[in-house]
């Protein structure tokens, strides 16, 4: 018999407590896979972002705006390639519940600056040409059930009111994790009212979007934005997009911190729920490695048997894991595609719990190993079954 079958037949002597362990550890591995890709989906935004394109804003709070006379101030820097801005506008649609993002932006240059999202050159014609029409994300027009000419109207919380708008165009995204969540609309819908209601909010805008043409140039860049407009009423702040966009999820830190350690957890918990079966699997058989001692077996020969029944437990729990993490990813994906972009497994996250799934295997060895080496002869001799 060789070694291999002897730790399968090994494995097979406790059935139920075995599957039981496999279960436990393919549980554990598959929510190991699942929290580090949600935590993933965090950073889905800062791994989008372009290495040449920076993002201005007040140097307060980005709830503050800047003038919009910055633009072209900001274009006559060397470097600079394209310029655009956006203002967060905040409205609601038929219940204050159904929130999404909303941007009046400049659509004459600001696309330009995003290839990423990709308009249909059949819509983007109207798009351009009417003042209330809106460009609106595949997922959440289908979120709400819209398309191409509907007329919508949104209550607006920053700027009151009632705002008409017509979707005019549905945009997807180039990448897998291109938000397409986003709604866009003019800018100069927004001023035109603000200039009548609120002059004192006209020309205001609530970031610049800075595209350089050397990603390496983008620290000099930023500082040369701040130096211009230091020490005015509204002085700015300059980085790069990815450190804008992890600016956001900064502010969920202890989320994304809280499930970093119930990541560990879980680890640990497939440790101590494999050291359990190994622990007990070793004092059932010390007896059987007493004998085997005596017909003349070497250390590593046991060392082996207990170590190779370990690792097979371990793989064998490991692979069911990762086999489930993928359907279970796929419903939680579905279900939360409103508010983050689709984030896929990552071949670094398997890898990452197949080693932790081994390293368990080696670690929950670790003690009956010695225990059973340790072990006298004419102790576990004793030792009745």
């Amino acid at each position: 018999m060789n070694v291999a079958r002897l730790i399968a037949r090994n494995t097979m002597r406790h059935p139920l407590r075995s599957s039981l362990t496999v279960l436990g550890l393919a549980i554990a591995v598959m929510a190991f896979i699942v929290i580090r890709t949600s935590i993933a989906s965090w950073y889905a935004g800062a791994e989008a972002a372009s290495p040449n394109r920076l993002v201005t804003i007040n140097a307060v709070s980005m709830v503050f705006t800047l003038p919009l006379a910055y633009k072209e101030r900001i274009a006559r820097l060397e470097g600079v390639t394209g310029v655009s801005y956006a203002q967060w506008f905040g409205g609601t649609y038929v219940d204050p519940k159904n929130f999404f993002p909303q941007f009046a932006v400049d659509v004459n240059t600001y696309f330009d600056l995003y290839p990423e999202i990709v308009i249909p050159p059949d819509q983007k014609e109207r798009l351009f040409a009417e003042r209330n029409a809106v460009l609106v994300g595949r997922k959440l027009a289908d979120r709400f059930g819209w398309s191409v000419g509907d007329a919508i109207r949104l209550t607006g919380t920053i700027y009151p009111g009632d705002w008409d708008f017509v979707i005019r165009a549905i945009y997807t995204g180039a990448e897998e994790i291109t938000d397409e969540t986003l709604w866009f609309f003019h800018y100069d819908y927004l001023d035109e009212r603000m200039r009548a209601e609120a002059a004192m909010r006209a020309a205001q805008v609530g970031s610049f979007v800075v595209r350089i043409a050397d990603p390496a140039r983008a620290a000099a860049i930023s500082d040369q934005i701040d130096s211009m407009f230091k020490n005015s009423l509204a002085e700015t702040r300059t980085e790069t997009e990815k450190a804008f966009q992890l600016g956001f999820v900064s502010m969920a830190g202890s989320i994304v911190f809280g499930l970093k350690i119930i990541s560990i957890l879980v680890i640990v918990i497939i440790l101590l729920v494999l050291a359990n079966t190994m622990v007990m699997t070793a004092r059932e058989r010390i007896s059987e490695y007493a004998v085997m001692k005596t017909l003349g077996f070497r250390a590593f020969h046991i060392f082996g048997l207990i170590y190779g029944e370990s690792l097979f437990i371990a793989c064998l729990g490991g692979g069911l894991g990762i086999l489930f993490a993928y359907p279970i990813q796929t419903l939680i994906a579905a279900g939360v595609s409103d508010f983050f972009p689709a984030v896929p497994i990552e071949l670094l996250t398997i890898l990452w719990a197949f080693l932790a799934a081994v390293a368990v295997g080696l670690l929950a060895a670790l003690f009956p190993a010695y225990k059973a080496l340790r072990t006298p002869i004419v102790n576990g001799l004793r030792i009745i079954d």
